[in-house]
C-alpha cells in the first residue's frame, strides 16, 4: 500500500454521508499517534471556561480519580471514533456517556463547545504537526461526524455548518475564557498526571513543555506561567519534525485507537458498562439489584 492510497480513499467518500468511515480511517490509520493527542489538548482547553472546570470540580472525581477520569473519557471517545455512534460498541460507548451527563446539569452551550474542540482541535494539530495536512473532506467529515454525536446526545442548536460552528468556537472562547480557580485546580491537576506518566525526575521540564504548548489565552485562564519564547520554538520544531519523520515511515495497515494503547487503569482491559464514576456505577448496580427480583416475579 502506497503512502497516500488511504488520503486518495477518504478524498473519493462524501464527507456528510460517510462522516464514521472517514473519522475511522483518518484517525484509525493516518493519524494515530496525533489524534489521542490532538483530542488530550482539545479536553485540556474545555477546562478554561469556568462553568465546565466548576462541574468537574464540583464531583470530586478529577481530584481522587485523575487518571481513572482520563482513560474513562478516552476510551468512550476512541470507541465512538473506531466503530461510530450507530450501532455496535460505538452505540453502547455513546449511550455510556449519556448516562453519565444525564446525573449531572449541564448547559446546551458548554455541550456544544466541548463539542467543538473534537472537530477543531485535531484539525488544528494535525495541519500543523501530523505527516500531512487534514483535506477537505476530513475536516467537513470531522463536522459531520461529531455533529451526529451531539444530535444523539440531545444537543440543541448546533451551527448547520463547519465554518459557522469555527465562528461559534471562536466566540465562546472570547466570552467565556477567563481565569476561575477551578480552572486552574482541573488545568494543575491534569498537568501533573501528564507528568506522572515520566520519571519523577523530569516532571519540571514535563510542566514547562506543557507550558510552552498551550496558547497565551490558556495560560492565562489557568493563571500558569507564560514559557520563554525559545521553549514554545523549540517545541514546534520538535512536533514539526516528528511529522516529517512520520511521513517515510511505511504506511499503517491495521487501525490503532486509544484503546489499543496499554491503559494504566484497566491493564486486564475493561467493560464499557463499568466505564464511568464508581459512585454513579455503585447506585446504577444497587438500582439493578432491587428490580431484579420485580422482573423474575413478573
Amino acid at each position: 500500500m502506497g503512502r497516500y492510497d488511504i488520503l486518495r480513499q477518504i478524498e473519493k467518500l462524501d464527507p456528510e454521508r460517510d462522516n464514521m468511515r472517514i473519522m475511522h480511517l483518518s484517525f484509525g490509520y493516518e493519524f494515530s499517534w496525533d489524534s489521542i493527542r490532538a483530542l488530550e489538548v482539545a479536553l485540556y482547553r474545555t477546562y478554561c471556561a469556568p462553568s465546565i472546570s466548576a462541574l468537574l470540580d464540583r464531583t470530586g472525581e478529577f481530584k481522587q480519580r485523575t487518571q481513572r477520569r482520563y482513560d474513562d473519557t478516552s476510551l468512550i471517545m476512541a470507541e465512538i471514533c473506531k466503530w461510530g455512534y450507530l450501532e455496535g460498541r460505538g452505540k453502547e460507548a455513546l449511550e455510556r456517556m449519556n448516562w453519565a451527563h444525564g446525573h449531572y446539569k449541564i448547559p446546551n452551550n458548554d455541550f456544544l463547545y466541548v463539542l467543538s474542540t473534537f472537530i477543531f482541535e485535531p484539525i488544528r494539530w494535525i495541519d500543523r504537526y501530523g505527516w500531512r495536512p487534514t483535506c477537505d473532506v476530513e475536516k467537513k467529515g470531522y463536522y459531520y461526524f461529531w455533529r451526529e454525536v451531539g444530535k444523539r446526545m440531545g444537543m440543541q442548536n448546533i451551527p448547520e455548518s463547519y465554518e459557522r460552528f469555527e465562528q461559534w468556537k471562536q466566540e465562546f472562547e472570547e466570552k467565556h475564557f477567563v481565569y476561575a480557580e477551578t480552572n486552574k485546580r482541573i488545568g494543575s491537576l491534569t498537568r501533573d498526571l501528564f507528568a506522572s506518566w515520566f520519571p519523577r525526575m523530569f516532571t519540571p521540564l514535563v510542566r514547562y513543555t506543557i507550558y510552552a504548548m498551550l496558547d497565551d489565552q490558556m495560560l492565562e485562564s489557568f493563571g500558569f506561567p507564560k514559557p520563554l519564547p525559545v521553549a514554545r520554538t523549540l517545541v514546534d520544531a520538535s512536533l514539526r519534525l516528528r511529522g516529517r519523520l512520520v511521513r517515510w515511515l511505511p504506511p499503517r495497515t491495521t487501525p490503532h485507537f486509544f484503546m489499543d494503547n496499554r491503559n494504566r487503569t484497566y491493564p486486564r482491559g475493561y467493560a464499557l458498562p463499568k466505564l464511568g464514576p464508581p459512585k454513579l456505577i455503585e447506585k446504577e448496580e444497587k438500582f439493578q439489584e432491587r428490580e431484579t427480583p420485580l422482573a423474575i416475579h413478573n
